[in-house]
């Protein structure tokens, strides 16, 4: 059976059909904020239906850059692109696609793809974390996504870690989110993360904060491994080099949980494997 999936990032979004477990077909574009969630809407409509044509498609499943109410199926809001409140996107897929579709949000998705597809094969618990215009995060336990009792388990973004850091989107100061991604990186120190981090000594101090969201994760949740996705993963060994030795100094010296810190093995592909296993598992 074939499947549409669909990942609606800050950013970009990006779509692929699937014959099977294989993807048979791909496209991202970037995200026009200013013409916000019509915009992104009528060019998902556009890439769907020459799709319907080439290669056809049983049900969509869909990966959203933001808080899910997953019983609900309704995208609560996105902080990075407006018009989406209280949207109902799967009711809006069903009319417009013509399939059935189900939803969730990215970090789950991503969490989900990996643990199938990817880096956390093998691996339970797993945390994913998506390091990318914001932050999210997303559990496995017993092979299923643990979204918690309201759909927001793994929302790590805005935990703080610097009480007294700069203020946040959501009004609180020193959140993860505030001190770690990429839409921050950009506005504070007027360079995207990618370049940031060719300097050795600003990764040095970047994953000092990085970790500390770590820690929590870890000693809460103890999970066999943490998976990291999103743009700034792609930094690679400069990045998870010194994140591991960093997070090592400051888990708790009677600790023995693992640290374990991979690199999402699918790249950008890693929610769209997510959004494929959703509608398998769903659907």
């Amino acid at each position: 059976m074939s499947t549409l999936a669909i990942d609606i990032g800050g950013t970009k979004f990006s779509m692929a059909i699937f014959d099977g477990d294989r993807m048979a077909a791909r496209e991202s574009q970037a995200t026009d904020r200013e013409g916000g969630r019509d915009w992104m809407l009528g060019r998902i409509g556009e890439i769907a239906a020459a799709w319907r044509t080439r290669y056809g498609f049983a049900r969509c499943g869909i990966g959203f850059g933001g808080p899910v109410l997953y019983d609900r199926q309704r995208v609560a809001l996105s902080t990075h692109v407006g018009g989406w409140s209280d949207f109902d996107l799967t009711a809006w897929a069903h009319q417009h696609l013509g399939v059935p579709a189900i939803m969730d949000n990215d970090a789950n998705a991503g969490a989900l793809g990996e643990a199938v597809h990817g880096a956390g094969r093998g691996c339970d618990p797993l945390f994913y974390m998506t390091l990318s215009t914001g932050i999210g995060g997303g559990i496995i336990s017993n092979g299923n996504v643990y979204r918690g009792a309201d759909s927001y388990a793994g929302e790590i973004g805005h935990v703080p870690i610097r009480p007294d850091g700069p203020e946040c989107l959501c009004g609180a100061h020193g959140c993860y989110e505030r001190m770690c991604c990429g839409l921050w990186l950009q506005r504070d120190y007027g360079k995207p993360a990618r370049e940031l981090l060719e300097d050795p000594a600003f990764a040095a101090n970047y994953v000092v904060n990085l970790a500390a969201g770590l820690k929590v994760i870890t000693m809460v949740l103890n999970p066999a491994r943490i998976v990291i996705g999103g743009g700034i993963s792609k930094a690679g060994d400069k990045l998870f080099i010194p994140l591991r030795a960093e997070l090592r100094r400051q888990i708790t010296a009677w600790s023995r949980a693992r640290i374990d810190i991979q690199p999402a093995a699918l790249g950008d592909d890693s929610v769209l494997y997510g959004a494929l296993e959703l509608a398998k598992k769903e659907l």
